[in-house]
């Protein structure tokens, strides 16, 4: 299911499903830049709530997010931000009013858990790309700011996903080229969703991921209990987005010398024998690319470019 374009004009509606702000100021820089753009933003009730490390009671945090998906004055959903909390908003969110009103919606980080069970109560083709106080964030340049206006206004295949701009190596592994769905998010949380209503399906699909302050021994983790739990096992295609400061992360314990990165990509995906893909601006890097989460894509090793498609948002 496709939402239609963010006009020009048009409004954000924002929740904060996940960890609230810090300050203020965070919030209005994201409002102002919205602004610039010719937009109105109209925030969620709770978006000021803070209760420690999300932003209040779960169930306000759902309901939230689904009156935006309801509001007429609404034409696309993001989220204030990521963080820690939407495993808690997810059983109390309504998926049939979300169904029945299709708007794009974007957030990552925490945000994967939506994005999961979304997309299988709905089908709705969501956007993983910054909230509202990423994209006003100083650290934000214009890299991330430009995608996520196309993602969210053109209705065209988004095509090759650019390299990252302060570093266009893009590795691979394996050979060949496969078209099939991308499915996936931040790794932490496609792990956390095993044995839930939401669990991650990977099957026939291209898997993306990417991550934070996860040292390798922590990636090889995660990636094992996904293939213990049969997750890995039809996948067809791999691709990893920025695993920000996750090798700086390495602990000096004697016991945790840690293989880098990619050797922990050769041992788990080297060894499917897919085309594999990493270094992409896609994660909680300084810049990040937002893509869309259901559509076809192609990922080609030889070449080593990731390709969006078909079309995310509905035409007319």
């Amino acid at each position: 299911m496709l939402a239609r374009p963010l006009s020009p004009g048009g409004t954000i509606g924002v929740a904060a499903p996940s960890s609230p702000y810090e300050s203020r100021s965070q919030i209005d820089r994201g409002v102002r830049w919205w602004e610039e753009q010719g937009y109105r933003v109209k925030l969620a009730r709770g978006a000021y709530e803070r209760d420690d490390y999300v932003a209040g009671d779960a169930r306000e945090r759902a309901r939230d997010l689904t009156a935006l998906f309801q509001d007429e004055e609404v034409d696309a959903v993001q989220v204030l931000g990521g963080g820690y909390g939407c495993s808690e908003v997810a059983p109390h969110l309504d998926y049939d009013a979300i169904a029945a009103n299709p708007k794009p919606f974007v957030g990552f980080s925490d945000i994967t858990v939506l994005h999961l069970a979304i997309r299988q109560r709905t089908g709705l083709v969501t956007f993983y790309g910054p909230g509202l106080m990423g994209v006003g964030a100083k650290e934000r340049g214009a890299f991330s700011r430009e995608r996520i206006l196309r993602a969210l206004t053109d209705a065209a295949p988004l095509g090759e996903i650019p390299t990252n701009p302060d570093d266009a190596y893009v590795g691979a592994l394996g050979s060949g080229r496969v078209t099939a769905p991308l499915v996936g998010g931040c790794l932490w949380l496609l792990r956390e969703s095993l044995a839930t209503p939401w669990e991650v399906d990977l099957d026939g699909c291209i898997l993306f991921f990417e991550d934070v302050h996860c040292p390798p021994w922590q990636v090889e983790g995660m990636l094992t209990q996904l293939r213990n739990a049969g997750k890995l096992e039809r996948v067809v295609g791999a691709v990893v987005g920025d695993m920000h400061e996750c090798e700086d992360w390495r602990f000096p314990s004697h016991w945790l010398r840690s293989r880098s990165m990619e050797d922990v990509f050769e041992r788990h995906l080297g060894a499917l024998g897919i085309p594999v893909l990493f270094n992409l601006p896609l994660g909680h890097g300084p810049h990040l690319c937002t893509i869309p989460l259901g559509v076809t894509a192609t990922v080609d090793a030889d070449a080593r470019t990731l390709t969006i498609d078909e079309p995310a948002l509905a035409a007319g």
